[in-house]
């Protein structure tokens, strides 16, 4: 069983902020593969489904975005799954946005979603799908950003980039990081 937690935060005056972007890649994979209702579960809520014959657990830590790996650790400890089948989706500042980078292990880069993962599972081995909210352009700009609701302007685009991840979840559920960024900048019309 793989794990893939989207991270974010869980006030629904939240929902469409730039944080939450992460939540927002798993809400519609579990759509898109048309996975079990979400449930409380593992200070969080999950959903069960397949994606290719891979049985996966997602998962939306409900612990605010700096205790996120309190949800993760749990639910991993439970299914006995191990770091390296964990997957996190999160946010991406220093990404265009729109853009995706798939990469395993690496720092939390001041992300504190990803920190509190690092620190609950001890162990940075897991994949990472950054998904890119762009900068805003300078540092005292960034919690304006972060937790600003994505604009109007940026809604096409943002339900493009969704439903590309959901698309090319096969080929992440496969292991294949490259072809999954690959199919993801194809059906968002860019160029690799």
């Amino acid at each position: 069983m793989l794990l893939w937690t989207g991270l974010g935060n869980p006030e629904p005056g939240m929902r469409r902020q730039r944080h939450n972007i992460g939540f927002m890649a798993v809400e519609r994979i579990a759509e898109y593969y048309r996975f079990s209702p979400w449930r409380a579960r593992f200070k969080g809520e999950t959903a069960e489904g397949s994606i290719e014959g891979q049985k996966v657990l997602l998962l939306k830590p409900m612990t605010y975005m700096n205790l996120s790996g309190e949800s993760v650790q749990q639910a991993a400890r439970f299914f006995r799954i191990p770091v390296s089948d964990i997957t996190a989706f999160h946010d991406e500042l220093d990404l265009a946005f729109c853009k995706v980078r798939v990469k395993r292990g690496g720092g939390a880069a001041g992300h504190n979603g990803l920190r509190s993962m690092d620190r609950m599972l001890g162990d940075q081995n897991y994949q990472r799908v950054r998904l890119g909210i762009g900068h805003p352009g300078h540092k005292d700009r960034v919690t304006g950003h972060v937790l600003g609701d994505f604009a109007k302007a940026e809604q096409t685009e943002l339900e493009a980039l969704l439903d590309a991840v959901a698309a090319a979840s096969p080929l992440l559920a496969k292991g294949e990081p490259e072809a999954t960024m690959t199919k993801i900048a194809m059906l968002c019309g860019e160029k690799r």
